[in-house]
């Protein structure tokens, strides 16, 4: 095959070093389209151009050549060779682009389940996945968007692949996100693209979806890991590495939204005729809780003294009826207090 290219190529130069012309526009055009063919079967740019200048060497005059003779020939095969490689690269181009839209559709159709499981799980095997097998996805997010092209996400697809190199690991982007896809028993290539991707980020935060059976478990896990990143919003939970199965139960809590709201207004609604409303009473409740129920640390949260935060949970007890100190009764105010965060009480009215 890689012959035929130089076969072309040897009778046209012999042809011009005898009659001492340059090469017109069509025979340029076809060297180029030689290069793109070239390129199109996989050939090596390298190879061809050491058998044309090969071919040079057989077809170069016998005969004595004056110097100016000798140089009118060398631009002509300089000519020739990079007609020939601007045809190879322009169709190299050409293909890593096609390669990049069609890697963007898989993505797009194994994130969201378009295109049918059984031609998704057929794809995934040219990008390195064998959807036969669980997955779990990792979606970390930093201060700004980012695209495959940018540094950041490059950085942590060179840090996973020196450390694990092919462990049919796929890394991309996805609504300015960053995103791995990992086999479900490899929860250590997780752990340690979380990590990189905090460093990369300058402080990010990952949260990892639970292991998915079968070509539609990488959807599956990519949505809960969304939605874990989704809670730590709403519940201003701050940890760097967000698993989704340590929050299953907060979807629990929600799922009958109706019952939730009721226990907010029934138990918390009371909190809104103190001066000030219920924002500081309810920011008081979660600071108290998160820190243990231990009041001077939940003082320090809130830069409180403790004497301010004390006469804070006594209000709400007076205001509410429900002791917060009280073990008995704390658990109703604890989950009132986190479906107000949830369906973002009292900001919103329900």
């Amino acid at each position: 095959m890689e012959d035929g290219y130089v076969e072309e190529y040897g009778p046209l130069f012999e042809e011009v070093a005898a009659s001492g012309r340059r090469l017109n526009r069509d025979e340029v055009q076809r060297r180029r389209e030689s290069g793109e063919r070239a390129a199109r079967e996989g050939l090596g740019l390298r190879e061809l151009i050491g058998r044309h200048l090969a071919a040079v060497r057989v077809a170069w005059p016998e005969q004595p050549l004056t110097r100016r003779a000798a140089l009118d020939l060398l631009a002509v095969v300089e000519q020739s060779v990079d007609a020939f490689s601007g045809g190879f690269e322009r169709a190299q181009r050409l293909a890593v682009r096609q390669e990049e839209a069609e890697r963007r559709e898989f993505i797009d159709d194994l994130l969201y389940g378009r295109g049918g499981l059984g031609r998704i799980a057929e794809r995934a095997e040219r990008f390195g996945l064998r959807l036969s097998h669980a997955h779990a996805v990792a979606v970390a997010r930093g201060p700004q968007s980012y695209s495959e092209a940018d540094p950041v996400p490059q950085q942590v697809e060179r840090a996973l692949i020196g450390r694990f190199g092919d462990r049919h690991i796929l890394l991309t982007t996805k609504a300015g996100r960053i995103v791995c896809i990992a086999p479900g028993d490899q929860d250590d290539v997780l752990t340690y693209f979380a990590k990189q991707a905090f460093a990369a980020t300058g402080g990010g935060q990952v949260a990892v979806g639970r292991p998915q059976p079968g070509p539609g478990g990488v959807v599956h896990s990519y949505e809960e890991a969304l939605s874990a990143l989704d809670l730590a919003d709403r519940l201003d939970l701050d940890a760097p590495v967000l698993r989704a199965a340590d929050l299953l139960v907060y979807p629990v809590l929600t799922r009958d939204r109706q019952a939730m709201e009721d226990l907010v207004l029934s138990v918390l609604g009371p909190l809104r005729s103190a001066r000030g409303g219920a924002e500081p009473l309810l920011d008081t409740l979660t600071a108290f809780f998160d820190a243990g129920c231990v009041t001077t640390q939940a003082a320090r949260h809130l830069s409180l003294s403790v004497r301010a935060v004390t006469y804070r949970l006594d209000r709400i007890h007076r205001l509410t009826g429900v002791d917060p100190a009280d073990a008995a009764s704390r658990y109703t105010l604890q989950t009132a207090v986190i479906g107000a965060r949830l369906l973002g009480w009292p900001g919103r009215e329900l």
